[in-house]
């Protein structure tokens, strides 16, 4: 190619953006064409994230397993909500490799959907908890909440070991379940008229547990902190990290294909 066409060629290539840019420029400078301008493309964004959804009958796959929380693990999720547990771990395991590879199974929006509000996130200054639930045993648990550093020496975690001796506040355990109840969470009549009772039961070593089992199906219950002459905010905390990811058994679960 000669210096000429190659000039030729250059000048040509240099020509188009400033075409473009001169194309852009009207829109800028005309305040009515950059409105309907954008109006227009909003709108194809819109259709193209919204239509969809008219074509499924539920965006949330129905998973065996699946219940409502119990009182006792619905106070320690409060405590947690309370506590800011939630600005240093999330839960959601993204469908990624190295996040599977270290935490489990990817979260299924299923597992949220009684979570008001929902603990999702990626910001992470400790681990994901979406699958912590089984993973070390109550003392291991209240040892880290009151010392962290004592099992985890690199931990920044602040010490909670006053939930120890905040015996728990029960005046609104009924009321809190009602109140999940005008969210959609299905509790039933007969599960907030036993709310207090299924609470003390769990927390209270050889009681009768037989009413909670048959409200709540693979419910965890005991003496979580230790300290069995009261129900204390540790008992609730702990009693809700162990019950997160283990509604699900992940070795039988298949994914419905026709849940849209």
């Amino acid at each position: 190619m000669s210096n000429t066409e190659k000039d030729k060629a250059q000048a040509g290539a240099e020509a188009a953006p400033r075409g473009l840019l001169a194309k852009h420029a009207i829109l800028e400078r005309n305040a009515t064409l950059l409105l309907v301008a954008s109006l227009i493309v909003v709108a194809i964004g819109g259709i193209v994230e919204i239509a969809p959804l008219f074509y499924f009958q539920n965006t949330i796959e129905k998973v065996v397993g699946m219940r409502p929380y119990t009182p006792l693990e619905l106070a320690g999720r409060n405590i947690y909500v309370r506590e800011g547990c939630y600005v240093c771990h999330s839960q959601m395991i993204r469908p990624f490799r190295d996040e599977v590879e270290r935490y489990g199974h990817y979260s299924l929006a299923a597992e949220s959907m009684y979570d008001h509000p929902f603990q999702w996130g990626s910001k992470r200054t400790g681990p994901d908890l979406a699958r912590v639930g089984q993973r070390y045993s109550n003392d291991w648990q209240v040892e880290h909440l009151k010392d962290p550093r004592a099992l985890v020496p690199e931990s920044v975690m602040p010490s909670y070991a006053f939930l120890a001796e905040a015996r728990l506040d029960t005046a609104l355990t009924a009321d809190h379940l009602r109140t999940n109840v005008t969210l959609g969470v299905p509790y039933s009549d007969e599960a907030v008229e036993n709310a207090l009772a299924d609470l003390v039961a769990q927390a209270t070593p050889d009681a009768d547990t037989s009413g909670l089992e048959a409200r709540y199906p693979n419910v965890t219950f005991g003496d979580f902190d230790g300290n069995p002459r009261e129900i204390t905010e540790m008992d609730a905390l702990v009693a809700y990290l162990q019950m997160l990811g283990t509604l699900v058994d992940f070795e039988a679960y298949e994914p419905e294909q026709n849940y849209r």
